[in-house]
């Protein structure tokens, strides 16, 4: 802690540290070099070429949290990847092309096929990548996951909303909500916890 008196963290302040670390480990590439190195693209670009065989191609944002849920499942995964960075306050036409909305995460394979929205991706890599499985087989088992998952949705735009106000402005009303989220995310996995 930065200046002032040492205060002990919330439950769910003390999930922030790591949640961010996690975030920032998955922006690099790994020892075993499951990425490709970061390029960006904005307005005016010409677009990149073909997604080399044997990667997929994602179009992410570096602090897109929708886009780190995708990267996070590449590298748990092990999947070998190329990651193109959008601006995305000044898109490229041709992103449009691969996404109508304009939005990050986007997936390309070598054969040109494109997928979008971080859920979707998300599970078309568990499906298409079986070597490591991250939801269940059971359909009841696999429902359960998804709703911590959507519970889950929740949090990263919160902490993105309160990093980018921390020092400005007053962020007690978001910490609130943080811990809140928190404190139900921490409801729902006690009963899969090892204690």
């Amino acid at each position: 802690m930065s200046g002032g008196s040492a205060r002990s963290l919330g439950k769910g302040e003390a999930c922030l540290p790591r949640f961010a670390a996690t975030l920032r480990r998955v922006s690099r590439p790994g020892p075993g070099g499951w990425a490709a190195p970061e390029r960006s693209h904005a307005g005016g670009s010409a677009p990149p070429g073909q997604v080399p065989e044997g990667l997929i191609r994602v179009y992410s944002m570096r602090f897109c949290p929708f886009a780190k849920r995708t990267l996070l499942v590449l590298k748990a995964k092990g999947i070998g990847h190329e990651v193109i960075n959008i601006n995305l306050k000044n898109k490229p036409e041709w992103f449009f092309k691969k996404n109508p909305f304009g939005l990050v995460p986007v997936l390309e394979n070598s054969q040109g096929q494109v997928i979008y929205e971080s859920a979707i991706t998300c599970e078309y890599l568990d499906e298409a990548y079986p070597g490591k499985k991250l939801l269940p087989d059971d359909p009841y088992e696999k429902a359960c996951q998804k709703m911590v998952f959507e519970l889950f949705s929740k949090v990263p735009p919160l902490l993105l909303s309160f990093l980018r106000r921390q020092n400005k402005e007053d962020c007690s009303g978001l910490k609130e909500e943080l811990h809140k989220e928190f404190s139900k995310l921490e409801e729902v996995c006690k009963p899969h916890s090892k204690s």
